[in-house]
């Protein structure tokens, strides 16, 4: 058996977690192995062509300032820029862009060559290395051996995964490439939590085959916004969207295809994400829609292939050629890539504590698709923490935790480690009980402070952002014309005096939630131990493992009668 030198943390899986575990590790001064089945396929999109979008759109700006790559990778490959939610306040709007697939792929590679202190390692991740319970590094398909007290794992859609398409079903976690079998068998050996989730992906249309003239267009915003504010230089060349729409032809298609379909003939049992279901669950859960939207959307300023966002399928494929034919403006239009959906592994995430890490096994943290979520976004944001935190365990540095008010990334954590899922998580807006003060826009003011106390930035970044608070406090004090501040900081300043009174409100109450929330509760085995609580309170409590009076108050099903025994019994020993 060959072995490489040491590392201080090894990450598995190039996607969009994988990545930027390994850059914000390195960032933080640790040696760090990422390891991927496909060099070339490192920081592919492998759905769909966006970055952002309601929610999604304030983990990518929260990344981003913590010297994050996916804003700026996202800004070198953006051919259309949209804010959606335009019309209401800046609190719930949200920055969304398509990118030209290869740019964006480009422009990570280009990041991570930049890094310091990143080695990338081609090659398929079979096992964990154990030492006295303790992980020690990976073992590769050829034998060799990766050593490292720390490894994250981002597998996505890898680990167990199998893809189906009517009566077709293949192992893999992308249409041709491999999936990661004996890790999967791995994890459940060692007794984890294992479940199955399921997503997909709809047909890849030629886009020489629309009928565009036919189609209603949504084009670029016209202002030049970014979604990092590190970009400079002008935007490339923007392309239009256009909108069509299913109709009842396209619903009798669906229908009398669905005895062949892996999601009602119980070939797969894994549950989709309900924010953004399949086709043939739109048509059978919503019977009485005339026609559900679909937005067409270029996948490139050099490619012909467009990404119809909207009809995700694993309908066979000739239903789905009869599917597309039936809409409007897609009669003659041709499928280069039919739609499918993937079944994988997941890891229930109650298992981990807010690192990211796992309790039961020392040195291992996840990120992603493994720990029952869905979308780049949610996973760019776990990996950068899981990164950082694997980071401080080789370090012996302090880890960072965000809570539910200094981010959405700290809300999205929360709510996975305390309730776990049942489908594929997907950040939205209104799970954000602090919105007002967590704008997209606002990510660099509350977060960098956080960045450089972790040492996770760059020289680059910390000019910057010296810079831009320079602006806000001068532009604050009234030291400054509007016209010489950055526009978007002035947007910022604008809109912090437009709701000072309900952020005043809303800061009180979150220091409130520090102080009180902060009482630590027992756990395991001395909860039996408190007066007032029954099974089911004690059950819900020990699978949840909250910490904290205020982390147990979001623990579903925990009732008010429990909290009031868990504040009582903390009194008491106080």
């Amino acid at each position: 058996m060959f072995h490489v030198k040491q590392f201080d943390v090894i990450v598995v899986g190039g996607g969009h977690a994988g990545t930027e575990a390994a850059a914000a590790a390195a960032r933080r001064g640790a040696r760090v192995a990422l390891v991927s089945q496909s060099r070339a396929q490192i920081g592919t999109m492998s759905c769909n062509p966006s970055i952002g979008g309601l929610g999604k759109g304030h983990l990518v700006r929260e990344v981003d300032a913590l010297d994050g790559l996916m804003a700026r990778a996202a800004d070198a490959g953006a051919i259309h820029y949209r804010m959606l939610n335009r019309s209401k306040g800046l609190a719930v709007q949200g920055p969304r862009i398509q990118a030209d697939r290869r740019r964006y792929r480009a422009a990570i590679h280009q990041l991570l060559a930049a890094t310091p202190n990143l080695s990338i390692i081609e090659g398929e991740a079979v096992a964990l290395t154990l030492a006295s319970g303790r992980l020690s590094g990976v073992r590769l398909r050829d034998d060799t051996t990766i050593a490292a007290p720390a490894v994250v794992l981002a597998t996505g859609t890898f680990l167990g995964g199998r893809i189906y398409r009517g009566s077709e079903r293949e192992d893999g976690g992308r249409v041709g490439e491999r999936p990661a079998l004996e890790l999967g068998v791995q994890l459940r050996a060692l007794d984890l939590p294992m479940r199955r989730l399921k997503t997909g992906t709809p047909p890849r249309l030629d886009g020489r085959t629309i009928d565009w003239a036919r189609l209603s267009p949504q084009r670029s915003d016209d202002e030049p916004w970014r979604m990092s504010p590190m970009t400079r230089g002008p935007r490339l060349p923007q392309l239009a969207c256009a909108v069509t729409r299913t109709n009842m032809a396209t619903h009798d298609i669906i229908r009398a295809g669905l005895d062949n379909s892996p999601l009602f003939s119980g070939a797969i049992e894994g549950q989709g994400p309900r924010y953004c279901p399949s086709i043939e669950d739109k048509v059978h859960r919503f019977g009485d829609r005339d026609g559900h939207q679909i937005f067409l959307e270029p996948e490139g300023l050099d490619d012909k292939t467009v990404y119809p966002n909207g009809i995700s399928t694993s309908l066979a494929t000739d239903v789905q050629h009869a599917m597309v034919r039936s809409v409007e403006g897609l009669e003659r239009a041709v499928i280069t890539v039919p739609g499918y959906a993937v079944e994988y592994d997941h890891l229930d995430p109650r298992a981990l504590d807010h690192r990211l890490a796992l309790t039961a096994l020392p040195g291992l943290f996840c990120a992603g698709q493994i720990n029952g979520t869905t979308g780049y976004e949610e996973a760019a944001a776990q990996g950068l923490i899981a990164g950082l935190n694997a980071a401080a365990l080789a370090r012996d540095d302090a880890p960072v935790i965000l809570d539910r008010a200094s981010a959405y990334i700290g809300v999205m954590i929360d709510d996975l480690v305390l309730q776990g899922v049942s489908e594929p998580y997907r950040m939205l807006t209104a799970r954000a009980e602090y919105r007002l003060a967590l704008r997209a826009d606002n990510a660099e003011t509350r977060l960098s402070a956080i960045g450089e106390a972790a040492n996770c930035i760059s020289d680059e970044r910390r000019a910057h952002i010296a810079r831009r608070m320079a602006q806000r406090d001068d532009l604050r004090a009234s030291r400054v014309a509007p016209s010489a501040v950055d526009a978007d900081i002035a947007r910022e300043i604008e809109e912090d005096a437009r709701y000072a009174p309900y952020l005043a409100r809303q800061a009180e109450e979150i220091d409130r939630m520090r102080r009180d929330g902060a009482i630590a509760i027992p756990t395991g085995a001395a909860l039996h131990a408190i007066a007032g609580l029954s099974n089911e309170m004690i059950e819900r409590l020990t699978t949840a493992a909250p910490a904290t009076l205020d982390e147990a108050s979001r623990v579903r099903g925990v009732t008010p009668a429990a909290l009031a025994a868990l504040w009582l019994h903390a009194r008491k020993s106080a």
